[in-house]
């Protein structure tokens, strides 16, 4: 998903018309292998931006040169369907989604497999790595990525209506619920929740809700789960947080910009989005009660607290690349312990459990966001979406409850008709 609020776009269109390159040419990795150079696509991004100013000092320790395309994210997908499809060797170096697109990219074999570098350096060390994000760029037991943006769900929520109401922040389901509901009751105008509410924009923040009243999108043989009890409970506890004490009128086409808006304007009083999104709160430019903004763990359902711990991207090795050793060079500086230190200084979540652990890590968050980052980690599950090849068809299909729910109809039933649907989509992604 784009995450806007550290997305840049500053010198997109030269992007898009010259590639941005530190060493212009066009010559076949074999040869870019003779030379000492390594090819890296990288997506528009704060922590690109980060890493682009940092490459000289990599092009001076490592003694090679860095030829980088940098593209805007639908550009990057149509480089990548382009190059990888004819199995091209002309890039090294390639950022992509691990869940959006890695299950594609791994069956289609245009990962590198990087279990044994990994694993080769105990100084980089891999064990240091959070377990969600390791388990998303791993596919069939080998790892074919490396993290390097992470989100989880949090609850934002604003501390002048709790203070004013006399209620405490919520750590249950439950209590959620109930404090939704106060707020509602004691102020119409004011919602007590708010949330994405759109079909398939709402999967991922929903995911959070399924895995802490104990479901998940398939179950352990990999059919469809989205019709077990917890996952019935998951999707009426969802939607009818929306419908009972959401915004009035409430629209069921909203992803995070719709919602971070009601949320920013003053308008609710909870509201479960991505970490990474948290500026958009706190900004005073761009909101009206950043100074009220509080943060807190997802609060737990039945099974515990169980948001979702993932990296929205990660970088790995083209497998038809004739480069793979400089390529794994370059991997391995930029998500070192220092350069991902750096990058979250910067405002970009890091996959390190030591970057959260260290005060300069944590120095430009707020401390209550940082600590719930930090529990979150620890409890999160490696995935926001079914794990599937064709990402956007299975989101519109679980999504459908979601929606069916906010609006009123029988969850079970939602439930029921998506589970049918669902598992009919899985049995031909198999064929």
């Amino acid at each position: 998903m784009k995450r806007r609020s550290i997305m840049q776009y500053a010198a997109v269109a030269a992007a898009l018309s010259l590639g941005l390159t530190a060493c212009g040419g066009a010559s076949g990795s074999s040869d870019a292998k003779a030379a000492g150079t390594v090819r890296v696509t990288l997506a528009n991004h704060v922590w690109t931006e980060g890493i682009k100013a940092a490459i000289p000092e990599f092009e001076k320790s490592s003694g090679l040169k860095v030829e980088l395309t940098q593209l805007g994210e639908d550009q990057l997908s149509d480089q990548y369907n382009v190059k990888l499809n004819a199995g091209s060797d002309e890039i090294d170096v390639m950022m992509y989604r691990p869940l959006q697109e890695g299950k594609a990219f791994a069956k289609n074999g245009y990962l590198a497999d990087l279990t044994s570098k990994v694993s080769s350096d105990s100084g980089w060390d891999w064990k240091d790595y959070q377990e969600g994000p390791v388990k998303a760029t791993t596919a069939d037991g080998k790892v074919v990525g490396v993290p390097i943006i992470t989100e989880r769900e949090v609850l934002y929520y604003r501390k002048d209506l709790l203070k004013a109401a006399g209620l405490e922040v919520p750590t249950t389901m439950d209590e959620l619920e109930a404090a939704a509901k106060a707020i509602k009751a004691s102020s119409p105008d004011t919602a007590g929740f708010v949330a994405r509410t759109g079909k398939s924009a709402a999967v991922t923040q929903f995911s959070s809700f399924l895995y802490s009243f104990g479901g998940d999108f398939t179950d352990a043989s990999g059919k469809s789960a989205v019709n077990s009890d917890a996952a019935k409970q998951a999707y009426a506890f969802y939607g009818g947080l929306i419908k009972n004490y959401g915004p009035a009128n409430v629209s069921t086409d909203m992803s995070w910009p719709e919602a971070m808006a009601i949320f920013t304007q003053g308008k609710a009083a909870f509201y479960t989005e991505a970490d990474s999104l948290y500026k958009n709160a706190t900004d005073p430019a761009k909101s009206k009660v950043a100074d009220t903004v509080g943060f807190a763990a997802l609060p737990a359902g039945p099974a515990g607290s169980k948001p979702y711990n993932i990296p929205s991207w990660g970088l790995a090795v083209n497998q038809a690349s004739g480069n793979q050793d400089n390529a794994w060079k370059f991997i391995q500086w930029a998500t070192s312990k220092e350069r991902t230190l750096e990058a979250q200084k910067a405002g970009v979540p890091g996959p390190r459990a030591s970057v959260w652990s260290d005060p300069a890590g944590t120095s430009t968050y707020p401390q209550d966001l940082a600590e719930a980052i930090t529990a979150s980690a620890k409890t999160g599950v490696g995935h926001d979406r079914p794990e599937v090849v064709t990402v956007g068809k299975a989101r519109e299909i679980v999504g459908g409850p979601i929606v069916a729910t906010i609006t009123g109809d029988n969850a079970s039933a939602a439930a029921d008709t998506a589970h049918d649907a669902f598992q009919k989509f899985l049995d031909s992604e198999k064929k």
